[in-house]
């Protein structure tokens, strides 16, 4: 064989293997959830994992990174290598963090992928405390001013906020007492630890149905499917509905290309009916968002929470301009 028909034959054997190299993603993704196992955010970003791995052609591992509000997972994200094998789950928590802990990241070193779905607050008891009303609970909370225990996040996490926002639109005060995520949270109030907490319905809801927890009322716009017999709070009189939202996000300065390929593939996954089957069944609501609807929900997030924590003196690490 002539050396230059050598050369091009040993240079087409080649590009199968350079064009592998240069493929991405070319090995495992890690998706960080900063909560604990066993929380909301757990289980539908391993549901979302699943149905990525799909996609992309690779294992998409969750790694729980629990602390500080959901700092210690955020920070982790922003500051992975920006190669694209790092991802992680950004949500409200992230925007309210920003503002109160100067540790937290700021959400312009997040780079957004793909909206999951949004999620009211809702309110719940235990049964030791023999209330089984909303009406009963803000009469006991006015005539007891902080007496009753209510479990949630750390301030100014979304549980907290959803508490405080409670408390302000209806004129009560209780202790809240912080955990480090929903999961602890809800084994607080089961073991009568706390006497009430303020988790979304997803993580209560079985414990609703067995009689272990109470559930009073729902901050959304209608009814949780989940739980059609649970009220809002605007069914029984009060002007309440707060919520939070999940997303995908990435580190900033992850390259174009790389960035484009997690876009298309998890909005195409968030999109699968089969996830949002799945998701569904666990009590999630998805609506499913490409990089432009995320971003769009951090700055409408941004402007909607940053005066509710300034009115709430939360405001502490970093102060918006104008």
């Amino acid at each position: 064989m002539h050396r230059r028909t050598l050369l091009g034959a040993t240079a087409m054997l080649a590009l199968p293997r350079l064009a592998r190299a240069a493929s991405f993603p070319d090995g495992p993704i890690t998706l960080i959830v900063a909560w604990p196992a066993g929380g909301g955010s757990d289980v539908s970003m391993r549901l979302v994992a699943e149905a990525a791995s799909k996609r992309l052609g690779v294992p998409v591992v969750v790694e729980n990174r629990p602390g500080a509000a959901g700092t210690i997972g955020h920070r982790a994200i922003a500051a992975a290598r920006p190669d694209g094998q790092t991802i992680g789950m950004v949500s409200q928590d992230a925007i309210s963090a920003q503002y109160g802990n100067a540790n937290a990241p700021a959400m312009s070193e997040f780079e957004p992928l793909a909206f999951f779905g949004e999620e009211p607050g809702a309110l719940q008891v235990h049964p030791s405390t023999g209330i089984t009303t909303l009406a009963q609970y803000i009469e006991r909370a006015k005539a007891n001013p902080g007496k009753i225990r209510n479990g949630g996040n750390p301030a100014p996490g979304a549980s907290y906020l959803y508490m405080a926002y409670y408390e302000r639109k209806l004129g009560i005060r209780v202790t809240k007492v912080s955990y480090a995520g929903y999961a602890p949270t809800v084994t607080a109030l089961l073991s009568g630890e706390v006497d009430s907490a303020s988790v979304p319905v997803p993580d209560v809801v079985e414990y609703h149905k067995e009689g272990r927890l109470k559930l009073l009322a729902v901050a959304g716009e209608e009814r949780h499917f989940m739980a059609p017999d649970v009220p809002t709070f605007r069914e029984l009189g009060h002007d309440v509905v707060i919520g939070g939202w999940r997303s995908l996000a990435a580190p900033v300065g992850v390259p174009a290309d790389r960035l484009a390929v997690l876009r298309r593939e998890l909005f195409a996954a968030f999109r699968d009916p089969e996830l949002q089957a799945k998701a569904r069944q666990a009590g999630f609501v998805m609506s499913p968002g490409d990089a432009a609807r995320t971003a769009a929900a951090w700055a409408e997030s941004d402007t909607g929470v940053y005066p509710i924590l300034d009115e709430l003196g939360l405001v502490k690490a970093r102060r918006k301009q104008g």
